[in-house]
């Protein structure tokens, strides 16, 4: 098929596009390139694409409607996997209007896009955010996920509403994707595994917030794109009369790991303890996710098959040789 790839740049981005590569996929890529962290990291993300068979790349800003319409029809794309959004919880209190351009109109003109010029799979991230503060574990995607506790998550969570309204109204066969806490090499620097990474080898304190009482459902990201790139051919139908060709489906590694317990294996990894400073909940973070991922296991026999301390090692080797340290 030939795809569009939004977000190319981005680190699940660049991964999908070797998968879906690899494949047999022609991919168009389009990435803003914006500065919310070094463009540095992303082009040479772009670097391990260029000049592979089938992929070409294009600067475009998903917010710039004319273009976004202009590349469809010129294209004629058979699927979209959409990618490109303003991430970050922390980043979303800081600075919403990022958040608004991209996340909100960004990703009406993608529908807008996908209803002109007609798709066979319209593929989005969402993300485990929408839960919000449940106590409830595992997240199953019925759960309730209308109280966001972030303006991230309420954005991510307003793209599934927008999302479900046009395969309904237009017959846009869809599939969001409920991220849980990707991971792995080249991975963005506003994330965990890099922000510890980086302090520990610069004997610097790591901020451990809850005191340490949180839990993540860390997911390396060969795991993830295996399930997407399968998901890609597998677009969901309509079940009745009056239902849209529509789902949401979780994608975790569905094994929750303490904070402290990833550090330590994050410090046995680098060889090196960590310096650490316990402090109080940062705002707009919840205490635990897990995800419950039968349904995509169940389509596509998903089943995430990388350790936590395997997936550390892969980051920290890489991030040893991307810096030179």
């Amino acid at each position: 098929m030939k795809v569009l790839v939004t977000g190319a740049a981005g680190f699940i981005g660049m991964y999908a596009c070797e998968a879906l590569l690899a494949q047999g996929h022609e991919l168009v890529g389009i990435d803003s390139m914006n500065a919310y962290y070094a463009v540095a990291l992303k082009e040479a993300r772009l670097q391990r694409l260029a000049g592979r068979a089938g992929f070409r790349f294009l600067q475009m800003d998903i917010a710039d409607e004319a273009a976004l319409l202009a590349l469809f029809a010129q294209e004629k794309f058979d699927a979209v996997v959409h990618l490109a959004a303003q991430a970050g919880v922390r980043y979303s209190i800081a600075q919403p209007q990022a958040y608004v351009h991209s996340n909100l109109v960004g990703f009406a003109n993608m529908l807008e896009a996908c209803r002109r010029h007609p798709v066979q799979h319209f593929l989005f991230a969402s993300t485990s955010s929408v839960y919000g503060a449940s106590e409830k574990v595992p997240f199953e995607e019925s759960d309730p996920t209308d109280q966001p506790v972030s303006f991230y998550a309420a954005t991510k969570k307003a793209n599934e509403a927008m999302a479900h309204s046009y395969a309904h109204l237009y017959g846009i066969p869809t599939t969001g994707l409920r991220f849980f806490t990707v991971y792995g090499a080249w991975g963005r620097p506003d994330m965990a595994p890099w922000l510890f990474t980086e302090a520990i080898l610069q004997r610097k304190p790591i901020r451990i917030f809850n005191h340490g009482a949180l839990q993540r459902d860390f997911t390396e990201v060969g795991d993830i794109v295996d399930g997407l790139s399968k998901l890609l051919t597998l677009p969901p139908a309509c079940e009745s009369a009056n239902a849209a060709p529509y789902r949401i489906l979780n994608i975790g590694n569905h094994t929750p790991v303490a904070l402290m317990t990833f550090i330590e294996t994050l410090e046995r990894v680098i060889g090196m303890q960590a310096e650490k400073e316990f402090v109080g909940m940062q705002q707009g973070d919840v205490p635990s996710t897990c995800a419950d991922t039968r349904r995509l296991a169940e389509l596509t026999g998903f089943s995430p098959a990388t350790p936590l301390e395997v997936g550390l090692r892969r980051f920290v080797d890489w991030y040893r040789e991307y810096h030179r340290v």
